[in-house]
């Protein structure tokens, strides 16, 4: 783990609401100088802190308007079994985050699909299609009350 500052907690900050600020903007905003903010930067895209940038997409607008959340599960609890069932979740596209868990499932995915029709043929052409899964449970989103890309950073100044 790398010792964060204030200023570096700062920028993180930002960057997590505004991913496509200019160097020149951040470094206005944090009370630095360009060459220093972008130093700092660097060093938190090299350290590993700062993993990648993306955009956000709004599932609705490209047509994936239903969620799920889908407890998983495994029939047996051995290396290989484990290990072939992530690779092939690997290759899942409908998939957007899978943790495992401690209690009575093992895996929690976090899945995007069109429409009703669109998870049933995940469901039964991929996922019960799996040997290693013994038993799923789906849960279907409502609606959503608070979604956020971003860290919970304040907590961390010191």
């Amino acid at each position: 783990m790398i010792d964060l500052d204030r200023t570096d907690l700062r920028i993180l900050a930002t960057l997590q609401a505004q991913g496509r600020i200019t160097n020149a903007e951040l470094a206005e905003r944090i009370n630095l100088s360009p060459s220093a903010c972008l130093r700092r930067l660097q060093r938190l895209e090299t350290e590993g802190v700062i993993s990648g940038y993306a955009a956000q997409i709004d599932p609705q607008a490209v047509g994936l308007g239903l969620q799920a959340f889908v407890r998983v599960q495994l029939a047996r609890h051995e290396g290989a079994e484990i290990e072939r069932f992530v690779q092939r979740l690997a290759g899942w596209d409908e998939v957007v985050a899978c943790h495992a868990l401690t209690g009575d499932m093992d895996y929690l995915m976090h899945v995007y699909v069109a429409d009703l029709e669109h998870f049933s043929r995940f469901l039964l052409d991929q996922l019960l299609n799996d040997a290693a899964v013994a038993d799923v449970n789906s849960s279907f989103v409502l609606r959503t009350v608070k979604r956020s890309p971003s860290l919970p950073l304040r907590q961390l100044e010191r």
